[in-house]
């Protein structure tokens, strides 16, 4: 969190497809508590439980604010598999989560006071490219690995060219 920064320009170290997942919940209702509140304490739980066992495939994460109703957190995962591997473990923390979610909307007891959402996305090698000036490693070279921008190319154009070995 409190990184030094790395002087000059990096890029990510990032090979082949990289896996993001964008998950966040919105608060509807301020005053609903008991309802956002346990909502907004489980990522940080699945987020432990996930830098806990590496081999899940969780790289890195980044956690935002879009606004006082709304937080999400960027996720860089290994691969689409181990994403949905991890959904679905009935052991982990995420399964259970979206089991009360799922017995409170079937018994009508969800009444809109907190929104969520997510949205995954598989980016192919040559489709991503990235540099960050003056920067502690983020995103996805928080993820992934940085590396001295020139090992990709000064330009923009010359890092989307990059091909892994």
């Amino acid at each position: 969190m409190f990184a030094k920064p790395v002087a000059g320009r990096t890029t990510a170290a990032a090979e082949g497809d990289v896996v993001v997942l964008l998950i966040g919940m919105r608060i509807n209702h301020f005053w609903a508590v008991h309802q956002w509140l346990p909502v907004l304490l489980a990522m940080p739980r699945m987020l432990r439980e996930l830098t806990r066992d590496r081999s899940r495939g969780l790289l890195g994460h980044v956690l935002l604010t879009a606004s006082p109703r709304t937080y999400y957190v960027v996720q860089y995962w290994e691969s689409r598999e181990k994403l949905y591997a991890y959904a679905a473990s009935p052991d982990m923390f995420h399964h259970r989560a979206w089991a009360i979610i799922n017995r409170k909307e079937r018994a009508g007891k969800v009444r809109g006071h907190v929104g969520l959402w997510h949205e995954t996305y598989v980016a192919p090698e040559g489709s991503y490219e990235s540099i960050y000036a003056d920067m502690p490693p983020f995103g996805l070279a928080a993820a992934h690995g940085a590396l001295p921008v020139e090992k990709r190319g000064r330009r923009a154009k010359d890092r989307f060219a990059h091909r892994s070995a």
